[in-house]
Order: structure tokens, then C-alpha cells, then sequence
């Protein structure tokens, strides 16, 4: 949410009148403005005279120091030794850290992120008793990674890599290039001068420049995916080499607020994810994640991008690979190899270390509907009750920020909403929930108590002389709440109680906007870099990490208010890894056009593989006005974003779906049935994401990696394993071309008629729906009775649409549990998996045994079973336990729409929690 305020003095209203409404290239560095990505690029393959020396084993890790071959007496740097520490843990993970030696003098420490890595994940580290030396280009150091990979430290010229243990061939590398680069902390004296400025702003930067640069090769790669956010394609394009025809900027990792953001650029947005997964045909997935919140910036080098370079670089005899140049302004070098091999296997190993994304409420994973801003109560209740004139479900209605009394966060205007405990229990009596915004930006005015409290608690940010840091943003002067301090992040949590959050209640969830964090009046709109946090730590250090810790601290907050009882649900903007441990993200202001709806989808995917299962965009575009057939086109695609929700601008036209016509609204609510269909589908894929990491939407080579007509298709998605949506992104289009991937079919959830896989179609466009099927050998749980909400959905039947293979066969699941609480951590759930083969369709347990098994039940049916591929002449089917026959017959493949004819078995009646089986007759 983003335009200028009203009421600003002069000076600042036109500083963002003329901003506010547009992306102005001038108001942000490029990477020649910023001098710390200008000398990286700058260095020459091989520069790097580093070494590795001292090789030990201690405390379970290979140690080692990094020296210059030679002193540069032209160096202004110091020449001390880098401390280099491998470590191994379980499931093919490897660490590496190089810091500054911790023995030797140094002006302070430097910063490493806390609170990131998951406690768990440290438990796994494999202890080293022994380093294997190595005579192959020089000496090296190996050690055990896992029983199909060793880590290997060649130490002249110092490189680090993962191989293969059967053939030798390597899987990951640091530094094979030579372009490592690490600046040292320095102590100020007299003449130094480390200012740096852009537009009107100085960077005091009291420690001299820190930087960190490195080349990072993954080897067998056809492309390279990841580092959220960008507005542009899934696989990341060359930004540098001599047939570089499209960006000449790195990639940009720096939380920015960026209203009508392009698409198709380099240019870094709300969050940031410093982890890249690399895929192709020759050897299938590995990753690299740099646990670093400073400003980064990432070349992904084209082909040939040093050809024209004759240093002594260490070329491998495989050259089937992608070299990266990574870039960070501060911290330490703190990355993690991941070895794959399977992209499900990169997923699961990177978040066990950054953590498994939170299971959200049912009710979050349904239709949102949002504006800037319900004006009062009265227009939340007309809202609400059009959704029911409309026969529309929805499970959330949101308010932004004009709901405060004058932008202080947890209050209201009691004039515009007056009873607003009353008002949220309304809506819950339909079984529907209440968002409201809580941004970090406290408005300075000392009859507010939490700036009050905050202020004389000493809770906020400092600037560089160490006063309390004034910025402003929507309520004009405002300070921001120091949230790397665990002691003030739990104060924060406390703000969200019923007793202290006056108004609120149960049924009121939240969304942090502006978190990245936006000021108005700041450098490139966000905090001075030299701002101080908690220990003296520069926001230069973990700037990319603010928005983490303020959305960790509000889910904690929500987390205590329920006495740990209740699953929070927070939406953020800006993001860091480890985000999907407490909530969902949103793209951010993105703008009612075509091209925007287009590049939701690699927006959204790439968010998936980096650990943000629960993601999506706005519906229809936070700025303009969409021409109605896009805004209809972006609810059919949307219904299959993980997070769907419609928002607007303030200054757009009102945009609920009955106001565009009944032939419109009939298309959008048909849109919004189908997603509050497929919802046990959802759910279930949202514990699995919990449980290994593997993303509710995925790309195509997710579930084909080696269909290479895949690698670069970002115009469709895997909604699980078995939905592929291909998105609509032109007007008025007749058809659209459809690639369906792998050997077996793939069932048009329009009519049920089987096309090819392996093959692109010409698909004949409806203005109905957007292209969707279900893939051969799946079986996919519905609920096709519609109710007002998710939550009066709860004892309705199943539907069970198995479509068969070739050979006749498909499996699927259903996760079932309360739909909110944390029960499920103590086996209160129904996890059945059903199988079809020789004619017959059998439920099982899923579940492992434990004594939690009886504390949840359904007593949920099975009304119809729909097949699709079966062979003819299937009349009856024998139902057992019981003994029962029933009969097989033609019925629509959806009844809302009555659409296509399919066999289908009506009224099994069978229990969707027991064992049984179907026969087919």
C-alpha cells in the first residue's frame, strides 16, 4: 500500500507527489552508484591470492586460514588472516563460514544474522574426526559430506566445493573463479574518508568499507532460479557477457518499497532471499543459500563471460556449468551447499535450515477480499452481505490503515467503527475472520501509548548520533521499534493481547505493510544505512532482515494471545529466509495490467522455491483500473495463487465482483468456487509443505526435472502434483498455446477430455476458465457443496476425482485436522491415502501410529467418486466393508456450471476417516 499522504509539509509532499505514483529510476542506486558493487565487478577472474592454510579438525569442523600468497604494499586493507570453518550436517548439507580471526584485534564484531537457522537443523551437524589429503591440482583437503559427496578445500589457490564421491564430478563451488573478495573492519583515523552520498543523503559508514564478493558455480545447470524478489522471469537471465541481450544490472537484493514496480527487471523489491537453486538435465538440482541480510547484488554470468581473460583461473574439465557473482555490502560469508539431487530434495534441505513453512489456518487458505479502505462499519457489513446476495464465499475482510485513529496502530476511529468487537463477531457467526494493519513506523505524538512506552523504554532505532531515529511515513514523524532486541520483539508480541489491543478479538488477525521499512523521506525510500540497532549493529548489516523480525515478532504476539492454542495468521511484505515460519507474503503494489498478471506467476514461484509456500498477488492489481476481462482472468488464475486475495488503491474504482454485470459476476464467482472446491486439495498440500518444505505451487520441472521443454515455462504451474493451470495473459485471446508435460495424459477440468502429454497444444480459449487439468495417476480430494465460508464447509462430504493413467491406475491424499490449532503436533489428524489399481479404489492410513490418533475424527463422507479414463463398460461397483453395491452412471464433472459428462459413482458412503474399498464390476 503506497501513495503520499495529504497533510505533509510542503517541502516533503512535493518530494512525493512526484514520486509516489510511478518507479522513478533516478530515486535508486544502480549498481555503478554503489561502490561496494562497482569494485567487485571491477576485480578480474583469479585476483583472489588467498590460500588456505593450517588445516585442522576441531570441535567436529575442518578449520582453516585464508592468507595473501603475497603482501600488497598498495593495499589500504589490512593483510590479516580470514578464519575459513567447513562443516557437515545430515541429508547433504554443507557450511562454510569465513570471518575475520576472532583473536586478533578488531573494531567490533561483525554482524551474523540471529535467529535464522533452526535449532533443529544444528543438532544435525556431523562430527569430522579426519581430513583426507589430497594430491590432484595441487593439495586439498576432503571431507565425509554424506555416503554420495565429499566437501573439498583446495587450499592453492583457496577453493571449496562439493563433489560427487562416486565420479568425481563437482556439484557446487566457491571461489573457482577467483573473484573472492572479503574487505576488513577498520578503525578511523585522521584524513580517512568513508562518507558515501547519493542524492541527499550521507552514509557516515564509521568502519570503513566490509564488503564481501565471491564467484559461486553450479555445475550441470542449465538454469539458475530463486533470490526473491523481482518482478521478471522464473529462470534468471544473464546480466553479464558478451551475448548479454537483456539486463546489464545484477540481480538487486535490497527490501525497497516499490509502487508500480516494473516487470522485467533486475530491480530488487519488497524481500529478499540470498538462495539459488540450479537445475538441468545432466545431473538434476543443487543450491546455495548466503545467510546475509546487508544489501547484495548477484551477476548471473552468461556464457563466455571470461573468455577474454588470460589469469590463472581454476577451469574444471566439466564445464557444463553456471558461474554467479555474489556481492554484499557487510557480514560474513555464512553459506550453505546444498547437493540435492532431486529441486524436492534442494527444498527440503534448505528449509531444514531456515525452517519449515508454518501450517496456516483453514480458513486463511480461502477467498480474501481487501481494499485501501473500507470506509466504516457500515460499508464492512454491506460488503459482507453482498458476498451472501451474490452467493460469493469469502472467509476474510481486511482494513487498512485509515481504520486507526489518525495512523496509530491498535486503534480505531471510533467514529468509523465504533463497535468494533461487535463487528468482528458478526462476521464470525458466519464463520469469517477480520485483518487489520499494524505497520512498524510509530507516529511520534506523545499522547500515543506505544510511542510513549517505546520512547521512554529507549525501544527504538537510533540514528547515527545514537538519538531516536525520526523518519516519516504515513502518519507524518515516526519512529521504528528496534525488533533484532528479543526483549523488545516479546514487548511488541504483548501489544497484540485482547486487553492491550482495545477492540480486538479472537477472530482479528494481521498484516504487516511497510515492514521492508519504508520512510518516505529516507535514502531510496527505507532506513539510513548507518542507523544503529541492539549491540550496535549498523542497519546496513541486517537491513534485509527488518521485516523478518517485525513479522516474527507480530506472529509471536498473535501466538501469546491465543495462550499458544491458535495458528497465527500475519501477512507481510518485505520478507528474509525463514519468513515461512510465520506467515504469508504478497507481491506487493503491483498495477491492473496484463503484463503484471503474467508475472505474478514466476513472482509467485519463485517465492515457492525459496521456502514462501503461502504467496500470492493482488487480484486485479493494487493500482488502476482493470478492464473487467483482466480483472475476470486474474480470478481464475488467482484462484490457484497459495494466498488469494483481491485488493485495490484508495483511488481506484470500487472493483467487488457483482459490480461488473451478472454475466462477469457469474464468471468470478465460479472462479471463487472453485478454489473453496479444491480447498481439502490446498489444505493438504499445505501440510506437506509443512512437513518436508515442497511448495504447494511449483514449477513444471518439480515434477518432470528432466523435461527440458519445462526449464524455462513460467506461464503455467503444478498446483500440487496433480493440477497444471496455464494463466491467460492477452485480451480477447481465442487460443492459447499449452504445454503438458511427461508421458501420461492430462484431463481437462473443463469437459474431462484426455489430451497427450509430452505435446503443446492449441487450446481453444473460454471466457469460463482459464486452462487447467488434472495429470494422469492422481487422485484429488474436493468439497463441492458451497457454503458462505471455509469454516461452514466443515462437516459437508468429499468428492474423490481419480483420473487413470495408462495403466489404469492413481493415488492421491487428504489431510484433514481441526483446521486451527496446534493439535496436529500431537497426532490429532486423519492423513488417508487412497489408491486405484485393477479396478479398485482403496483408502488406507496414512498416519503414523501414536497416541494422539483419537484426539481428532470426522464423521465426513464420500458423496461421489468421478473417474476419468476409465475403460468402458463399468456399470456397478462393490463397496466394502458391507458388502454394498452401487451404481456407476454419467454425471457433470462440476456441478456449479454442470459441467462435462463423466462416469461417476454416486453415494459410496463411505467414511472418509476408515479403511474400505470399491470395486469396480
Amino acid at each position: 500500500m503506497r501513495a503520499p499522504p495529504l497533510l505533509y509539509p510542503l517541502l516533503l509532499l512535493l518530494l512525493l507527489a512526484t514520486s509516489a505514483y510511478s518507479w522513478k529510476k533516478e530515486e535508486f542506486r544502480n549498481c555503478n552508484q554503489t561502490p561496494f558493487c562497482k569494485r567487485a565487478r571491477s576485480r578480474k577472474p583469479g585476483s583472489c591470492n588467498l590460500h588456505a592454510t593450517d588445516v585442522s579438525i576441531s570441535d567436529g569442523d575442518l578449520i582453516a586460514k585464508l592468507v595473501p600468497k603475497e603482501e600488497n604494499p598498495e593495499s589500504e586493507q589490512p593483510n590479516k588472516p580470514l578464519v575459513l570453518t567447513l562443516s557437515a550436517y545430515q541429508d547433504g548439507v554443507m557450511r562454510v563460514k569465513i570471518d575475520e580471526d576472532q583473536n586478533l584485534n578488531r573494531p567490533k564484531k561483525r554482524f551474523e544474522v540471529p535467529e535464522v537457522i533452526e535449532e533443529d537443523f544444528l543438532n544435525k551437524k556431523l562430527w569430522l574426526t579426519r581430513v583426507k589429503e589430497e594430491e590432484i591440482d595441487g593439495v586439498s583437503s576432503v571431507v565425509y559430506l554424506s555416503d554420495g559427496y565429499e566437501g573439498v578445500l583446495r587450499h592453492d589457490p583457496f577453493e571449496v566445493f562439493v563433489r560427487e564421491k562416486s565420479s568425481g564430478k563437482r556439484v557446487l563451488s566457491i571461489n573457482s573463479n577467483g573473484l573472492f573478495d572479503f574487505e576488513q573492519l577498520r578503525e578511523k583515523k585522521e584524513g580517512d574518508d568513508w562518507e558515501e552520498k547519493f542524492r541527499s543523503h550521507t552514509d557516515t559508514r564509521p568502519y570503513g568499507p566490509q564488503s564481501i564478493s565471491f564467484d559461486v558455480s553450479f555445475y550441470g545447470a542449465d538454469y539458475v532460479y530463486g533470490i526473491p524478489e523481482h518482478a521478471t522471469s522464473f529462470a534468471l537471465k544473464p546480466t553479464r557477457g558478451p551475448d548479454m541481450e537483456e539486463f546489464s544490472e545484477p540481480y538487486r537484493l535490497f527490501n525497497l518499497d516499490v509502487f508500480e514496480y516494473l516487470h522485467e527487471s533486475p530491480f530488487g523489491l519488497y524481500g529478499s532471499i540470498p538462495f539459488m537453486i540450479s537445475h538441468g538435465k545432466a545431473r538434476g538440482s543443487s543450491g546455495f543459500f548466503w545467510l546475509n541480510a546487508a544489501e547484495m547484488q548477484i551477476d548471473v554470468l552468461g556464457s563466455g563471460w571470461n573468455s577474454n581473460e588470460s589469469s590463472n583461473i581454476m577451469l574444471p574439465s566439466d564445464k557444463q556449468r553456471i558461474d554467479t557473482l555474489w556481492m554484499s555490502e557487510a557480514g560474513v560469508v555464512d553459506a550453505f551447499f546444498f547437493v540435492g539431487p532431486g529441486p524436492k530434495d534442494v527444498v527440503r534441505q534448505y528449509t531444514s535450515v531456515t525452517g519449515r513453512p508454518s501450517m496456516p489456518q483453514l480458513f486463511a487458505t480461502a477467498y480474501h477480499q481487501c481494499r485501501w479502505n473500507y470506509r466504516d462499519e457500515e460499508d464492512v457489513y454491506n460488503v459482507d452481505s453482498k458476498f451472501d446476495e451474490h452467493d460469493i464465499p469469502y472467509d476474510v475482510l481486511w482494513l487498512d490503515i485509515e481504520h486507526t485513529d489518525g495512523k496509530k496502530y491498535f486503534t480505531w476511529d471510533r467514529v468509523l467503527f465504533p463497535n468494533p468487537e461487535e463487528m468482528q463477531n458478526k462476521l464470525a457467526a458466519k464463520g469469517r475472520h477480520m485483518v487489520t494493519i499494524v505497520d512498524p513506523h510509530i507516529k511520534r505524538d506523545e499522547s500515543y501509548h506505544i510511542h510513549k512506552e517505546a520512547s521512554e523504554k529507549g525501544y527504538y532505532v537510533k540514528d547515527a548520533t545514537g538519538k531516536d531515529y525520526d523518519g516519516w511515513c504515513w502518519p507524518g514523524s515516526s519512529s521504528y521499534v528496534d525488533l533484532l532486541n528479543p526483549k523488545i520483539r516479546s514487548w511488541w508480541g504483548d501489544k497484540f493481547s485482547l486487553d492491550s489491543y482495545t477492540g480486538s478479538t479472537q477472530y482479528l488477525h494481521i498484516w504487516n505493510d511497510m515492514n521492508e521499512p519504508s520512510v518516505f523521506n529516507g535514502p531510496e525510500v527505507t532506513m539510513p544505512r548507518d542507523a544503529l540497532h541492539h549491540g550496535g549493529v549498523e542497519h546496513r548489516e541486517l537491513h534485509n532482515a527488518y521485516g523478518y523480525y517485525f513479522q516474527m515478532a507480530t506472529s509471536n504476539g498473535l501466538l501469546k494471545r491465543g495462550d499458544g492454542k491458535d495458528r497465527p495468521f500475519v501477512l507481510g511484505r518485505a520478507f528474509f529466509a525463514g519468513s515461512q515460519r510465520y506467515g504469508a507474503i504478497w507481491t506487493g503494489d503491483n498495477t491492473a495490467e496484463w503484463e503484471h498478471l503474467r508475472v505474478s506467476v514466476p513472482m509467485v514461484l519463485t517465492l515457492s522455491i525459496s521456502g514462501i509456500v503461502f504467496s500470492g498477488a493482488d487480484v486485479g492489481g493494487f493500482f488502476g483500473n482493470p478492464e473487467t476481462e483482466l480483472l475476470v482472468r486474474w480470478y481464475q488464475l488467482g484462484a490457484y495463487y497459495p494466498f488469494f486475495r483481491g485488493h485495490a488503491h484508495h483511488d481506484t474504482k470500487r472493483r467487488e465482483p457483482w459490480l461488473f454485470g451478472e454475466r462477469n459476476t457469474q464468471l468470478m464467482r465460479e472462479a471463487i468456487h472453485v478454489r473453496y472446491m479444491y480447498l481439502p486439495y490446498f489444505y493438504t498440500l499445505f501440510r506437506e509443505a509443512n512437513s518436508s518444505g515442497t511448495p504447494v505451487a511449483r514449477p513444471l520441472w518439480m515434477e518432470f526435472p528432466g523435461d527440458e521443454k519445462s526449464f524455462s515455462n513460467d506461464e503455467a504451474f503444478m498446483v500440487g502434483n496433480g493440477l497444471l493451470v496455464q494463466g491467460i495473459y492477452t485480451e480477447r485471446a481465442k487460443h492459447v498455446s499449452v504445454y503438458l508435460p511427461g508421458d501420461e495424459s492430462w484431463y481437462d477440468l473443463r469437459s474431462g477430455f484426455a489430451y497427450k502429454g509430452g505435446q503443446t497444444h492449441k487450446y481453444e480459449v473460454s471466457e469460463d476458465s482459464v486452462p487447467s487439468f488434472q495429470r494422469a495417476g492422481t487422485i484429488i480430494p474436493r468439497k463441492d457443496r458451497l457454503r458462505r465460508s471455509s469454516t461452514q464447509m466443515e462437516n459437508d462430504p468429499y468428492t474423490l476425482v481419480i483420473a487413470l493413467n495408462s495403466s489404469q491406475a492413481a493415488e492421491g491424499e487428504l489431510y484433514i485436522d481441526d483446521g486451527k490449532s496446534f493439535e496436529f503436533k500431537q497426532g490429532a489428524f486423519i492423513h488417508r491415502r487412497f489408491t486405484f489399481s485393477n479396478g479398485k479404489l482403496t483408502s488406507s492410513n496414512s498416519a503414523p501410529t501414536s497416541a494422539g490418533n483419537d484426539r481428532f475424527s470426522s464423521e465426513c463422507t464420500v458423496e461421489r467418486i468421478i473417474l476419468l479414463g476409465l475403460s468402458p463398460g463399468a456399470k456397478t461397483a462393490l463397496v466394502e466393508p458391507g458388502n454394498r453395491k452401487v451404481e456407476i452412471e454419467l454425471g457433470p464433472l462440476f456441478i456449479q456450471g454442470n459441467r462435462g459428462s463423466v462416469l461417476t459413482i454416486r453415494k459410496p458412503n463411505v467414511r472418509i476417516a476408515d479403511a474400505w474399498s470399491i470395486q469396480i464390476l
